[in-house]
């Protein structure tokens, strides 16, 4: 093995941190299920989860930021953000309503959207082309993080007959439902029946 070969260049240490930023929000979608999951009988748990949720969503802003700065975007790399973002999402919802903090309803319409759209743009790849995000699914992101953490952090206080997490998570899933409509008709042609197509 050669000198070059042991020596890292600066391409290969900025991928590595990209990706190591990726695992790393992985690996905390079962501490922040866990913590919301003991926050009725532990003492702090809402409150350390609520940051680990909100560190986890914050380096998925810094993550892609960093890969188009860096010009270190790809295929792979896409693929594994977009899922950690969703294991992430729907960890933390299951956690939420099993504590009673999120509808079950808005969690199915919001799991059944990002299941929906998983498969949609794995058929885009498979047709070799690529699925750019859209300004409605990265609202609803953003929303949906919000929403999230809001829940996980919630305090007795509402306003009106809620509490300010369950308007955010109601606007969450109207925006999952538009982002999921807007993607279906940009990429219809997907269903269209083609000549390799039965």
């Amino acid at each position: 093995m050669t000198f070059d070969r042991l020596v890292s260049t600066p391409d290969e240490r900025a991928a590595r941190f990209l990706a190591g930023v990726t695992y790393l929000r992985i690996v905390l979608v079962p501490v922040v299920m866990a913590l919301v999951l003991l926050g009725d009988r532990t003492r702090y748990a809402y409150a350390i989860g609520g940051a680990l949720f909100l560190f986890a969503a914050l380096t998925d802003f810094f993550d892609g930021f960093l890969a188009r700065r860096w010009r270190k975007t790809s295929t792979l790399g896409s693929f594994l953000d977009t899922t950690a973002d969703k294991l992430l999402v729907t960890g933390a919802l299951l956690a939420l309503v099993a504590v009673g903090r999120a509808s079950a309803w808005i969690a199915f319409v919001i799991v059944w959207r990002e299941l929906l759209i998983l498969g949609l743009r794995g058929a885009i790849a498979a047709g070799g082309a690529v699925m750019a995000p859209s300004i409605w699914g990265k609202l609803k992101a953003n929303v949906q993080f919000l929403a999230i953490f809001l829940a996980i952090v919630r305090t007795s206080s509402r306003v009106g007959p809620l509490h300010i997490d369950e308007y955010a998570m109601l606007a969450a899933a109207a925006l999952t439902v538009a982002s999921a409509v807007e993607y279906l008709a940009r990429f219809s042609s997907v269903f269209s029946p083609g000549p390799d197509r039965r």
